[in-house]
């Protein structure tokens, strides 16, 4: 049975992890205090407000409270939902205005390219937000690679560390586990994905990588599906 579908890690995997934390996430420091003022009334917006005010525990914070604590959770990269929502909103709106484009990695332009011809479906899978994922691959250095993916996962499908959510996203793609291959530079990711029955490869693309008894490669040429 071939590899029929090929879920990707986004940073570290995709794209370089210095893009994420000295591009993305001190655009969404600087930006969040303006943002949420100017778009409190926004049902989104308020809705992920409310849920910050409950994951802390300060039902009463004010506006200012919150986006104090949303910065704190930046800085210790949280994957908190409402922080991610609001940061792809953020996200939208500097990509919008040129303010920075994804960076992708070349060797997964050109294997994404060749995985589509293959006829194998590609899928992404992050912590940040399907929607922040759209934009990243939507305006890559490469143009839109959006048309190449069969879609997006995030931290609604269940946490990247549980086995859970590997099981709830081949129930989503309607594959056999054995079908689909996880493709990350993190091993707790693997490990969970490996659990739940999908093949599993580790990229590693720097020495200072952990890595453990998976399968390694260090960029997505040496990934190929001859079907």
């Amino acid at each position: 049975m071939g590899i029929r579908a090929i879920v990707v890690d986004t940073a570290g995997t995709t794209t370089d992890l210095d893009f994420i934390h000295n591009v993305l996430f001190p655009y969404s420091v600087k930006a969040l205090p303006e943002f949420l003022e100017r778009n409190q009334q926004n049902v989104l917006v308020d809705n992920c407000i409310c849920d910050v005010r409950d994951i802390a525990l300060e039902p009463d914070a004010s506006l200012q409270r919150v986006t104090e604590i949303l910065q704190q959770w930046v800085a210790e990269d949280r994957k908190a939902t409402p922080l991610k929502t609001l940061q792809g909103l953020i996200w939208k709106e500097g990509y919008a205005k040129g303010e920075f484009k994804g960076h992708i990695y070349p060797d997964f332009i050109d294997a994404i390219k060749r995985y589509t011809s293959q006829n194998v479906r590609v899928y992404s899978f992050s912590s940040g937000s399907a929607e922040a994922q759209a934009m990243l691959f939507g305006h890559s250095d490469a143009g839109d690679l959006n048309p190449m993916f069969n879609g997006h996962f995030d931290t609604r499908t269940g946490s990247k560390l549980d086995k859970q959510a590997y099981l709830n996203i081949l129930n989503t793609i309607s594959l056999k586990a054995k079908q689909v291959l996880f493709v990350s530079d993190r091993l707790e990711e693997l490990k969970a994905a490996s659990a739940a029955g999908l093949q599993v490869c580790q990229m590693v693309r720097e020495d200072k990588v952990r890595t453990g008894d998976f399968r390694t490669i260090h960029h997505f040429d040496q990934l190929n599906f001859e079907q």
